[in-house]
């Protein structure tokens, strides 16, 4: 008897596929899954539409005034500075372990430098706009 490879038996399948059609059908699966669980949801949950459960939550307390609450850009200037800076930290630490490197001092000096020096001037030009003054 003479050996054969496995995909040559097309009743064993060629393998290559089959993992894809295993993977197809767990997708498959659980599509079907997440309708029916949707579907079930809709269909015996209580629909009755009372004026409390209507009203916006706001952890327990009954809402006051209108539902539009006016937040100033400000926040978000200042969380916007703060991930630019959180950035620049996590860009520091790789390059020290390289400026320590032998043959690296010079060329990595300098373009860490010009990389801070675009963030210097990004954070001049916000001061000189007065983002950063909180009044």
């Amino acid at each position: 008897m003479e050996w054969q490879p496995l995909a040559a038996d097309p009743a064993a399948g060629s393998g290559y596929f089959d993992a894809y059609a295993a993977v197809g059908l767990l997708a498959v699966i659980g599509v079907l899954f997440v309708a029916v669980a949707f579907t079930a949801n809709r269909l015996l949950r209580p629909v009755v539409d009372t004026p409390e459960k209507l009203l916006a939550y706001e952890c327990g307390v009954d809402p006051v005034g209108e539902g539009w609450a006016h937040t100033q850009i400000r926040y978000y200037v200042y969380a916007y500075l703060y991930v630019i800076f959180a950035v620049d930290a996590i860009y520091l630490f790789p390059w020290a372990t390289v400026f320590a490197a032998a043959g690296y001092g010079a060329a990595t000096l300098v373009e860490m430098f010009v990389f801070v020096g675009f963030l210097a001037v990004g954070l001049l030009y916000a001061w000189k706009k007065g983002v950063l003054e909180w009044t």
